[in-house]
């Protein structure tokens, strides 16, 4: 049923005034703050969906790499039946596969989809992973239609700034801030759209006093970032983060201003030519977007949040450290065989002698500590434990800073999980490459049958129907379970730290690898000091 647009019709044609418009027709028309949207029914009719709807002003000229700003008023009534524009970005993922008109600056559009009658509605806002360089809302695995239609909820989806456009720092940028702050302006586009979801819920079918955010990679990482940032309180009460957060590990939370401006304002000058912002805004986007992508010394810039003092009053480890993030629910964990995607993707899996002089390396006089408590004593061990520590350093590690931060000064209940299904395999996916990062989308969304060449199973469906429903029931009452499900504990002492581990057999179990992350905190405390 995915990507298929032309075989939905829509219900809205021009009629003489004398004429009675349909019920269905009429409900099509939603009226927003700045103006009336029209959208289209999904092909069973189950499903009201409003595409591209524009939720801040295009960041364009004057407006490139500034805060969002409001969107324009207009008359008559929009159509909304179609995507929006995804955000300038390079081609990365050859996983990712569009359903919009292209990379643009104006890309500051989200998208609701509501069940046909609905009122009052729990409503689940995603944000989408790319590693702050990429993605979009019309990726066919996170199309929110399937949600809406059998778990009674509203979904919602948004763009937001990336790369060089999300995350520039430059000194001016600093001094034309009446916040004296710089970059971070892809968080504040998520932000923008939470306060548009409060502002306009209620008329699509949703409740704005009960709205979740959730999200996948860079997603979970601005899940927790957004539960940090005082601009986002108040606009939501629940909050699920699938693979990471920014709350550090291996290679530390995000830098301070200072530093990314000084980084910054060497690549514009050795790349564009100019540290000048008014230069820069008049540089077309597809120059300074082709630019983002050379190597400076070998290597390619990163464009990342930044502790700005505004967004982040903070470094992200201090708010949560001092209980003044968001106190919501938290649902959080990763997936199985994190490491075999990202920067570790493809790189040899080191048995014994190979983990000894990584673990020496990383550790130093240390390394024995880090062999003892990842278990490693022969070769066979050596592969899973180098797997293991790959994606604890890519990802994992900080996804379970994050569940401990929340758990000692969230004041709100926690559930851990972990993923534990190996991939069917498809063509950009491997099934060597087990549960893989980001390999839990699909399930969630219950658009399994979107990944093109997957060989999916019985349990493959299973589990994803399964996911579906403690995710909604989350979103609904803050609390996973339900009496015709596998028990989800909440993760604390008290309880053993119980992990659910997401499997065709489902089943909470005591977190038997607390001692790893225990010893990763210790040792990259110690890095974060120095």
């Amino acid at each position: 049923m995915f990507g298929r647009r032309a075989g939905r019709m829509v219900l809205w044609a021009a009629v003489a005034p004398a004429l009675v418009i349909p019920a269905r027709a009429t409900r099509l028309a939603v009226k927003t703050d700045k103006g009336k949207v029209h959208g289209l029914m999904s092909a069973d009719g189950r499903v009201r969906e409003f595409l591209g709807i524009p939720y801040a002003a295009p960041p364009v000229g004057s407006l490139r790499w500034a805060p969002p700003r409001a969107a324009a008023k207009w008359s008559g009534v929009k159509e909304a039946t179609s995507f929006g524009s995804r955000c300038m970005q390079p081609r990365i993922y050859a996983d990712m596969r569009f359903r919009d008109p292209g990379e643009s600056e104006d890309c500051l559009t989200l998208n609701v989809w509501t069940p046909k009658t609905a009122k009052n509605l729990p409503v689940m806002v995603w944000i989408y992973g790319g590693g702050y360089n990429t993605g979009g809302t019309s990726e066919p695995r996170q199309d929110g239609e399937h949600l809406a239609a059998t778990k009674g909820v509203v979904v919602v989806s948004m763009n937001y700034r990336l790369g060089i456009f999300g995350f520039f720092q430059l000194k001016p940028l600093e001094d034309e801030s009446p916040h004296h702050a710089a970059g971070d302006y892809g968080l504040m586009d998520q932000t923008a759209a939470l306060a548009w979801v409060k502002r306009n819920i209620a008329n699509f079918g949703g409740d704005p006093g009960n709205v979740t955010i959730f999200g996948e990679s860079a997603g979970s990482f601005s899940v927790s970032a957004q539960m940090a940032s005082p601009l986002a309180q108040g606009l939501f009460v629940r909050a699920i983060g699938e693979s990471g957060s920014a709350l550090g590990g291996a290679m530390g939370s995000f830098s301070t201003l200072q530093a990314a401006e000084q980084s910054d304002a060497r690549f514009a000058q050795t790349v564009l030519g100019t540290t000048d912002l008014t230069e820069l805004r008049e540089m077309s986007a597809e120059k300074i977007l082709k630019a983002s992508m050379q190597k400076v010394n070998g290597r390619r810039a990163r464009f990342w949040p930044d502790v700005d003092g505004y967004f982040f009053p903070e470094s992200v480890p201090e708010i949560y450290a001092q209980g003044k993030q968001a106190h919501v629910s938290l649902l959080a964990g990763w997936n199985h065989d994190e490491g075999s995607f990202g920067p570790f993707a493809g790189k040899q899996l080191p048995p014994m002698e190979r983990l000894k002089t990584m673990a020496e390396k990383e550790f130093g006089a240390d390394a024995p500590e880090f062999l003892k408590v990842y278990r490693a004593t022969n070769d066979q061990q050596a592969a899973r434990v180098g797997a293991d520590f790959a994606g604890d350093r890519f990802i994992a590690y900080s996804t379970w800073a994050w569940l401990e931060a929340q758990v000692k000064t969230g004041d709100a209940p926690v559930y851990r999980y972990k993923f534990d299904l190996g991939s069917p395999g498809d063509p950009n996916h491997p099934a060597q490459m087990g549960a893989f990062h980001s390999d839990d989308i699909e399930y969630v969304f219950g658009t399994l049958d979107s990944r093109l060449g997957a060989k999916w199973r019985p349990e493959d469906y299973k589990l994803s129907l399964l996911m579906q429903t403690y995710w909604t029931n989350f979103a609904k009452t803050g609390n996973p379970n339900a009496d015709d499900l596998p028990k989800w504990p909440q993760y604390e002492a008290a309880d053993g730290w119980r992990v659910m581990h997401l499997s065709p057999t489902p089943s909470a179990r005591p977190d038997v690898h607390r001692d790893r992350y225990l010893f990763l905190q210790k040792e990259w405390a110690k890095r974060a000091d120095q």
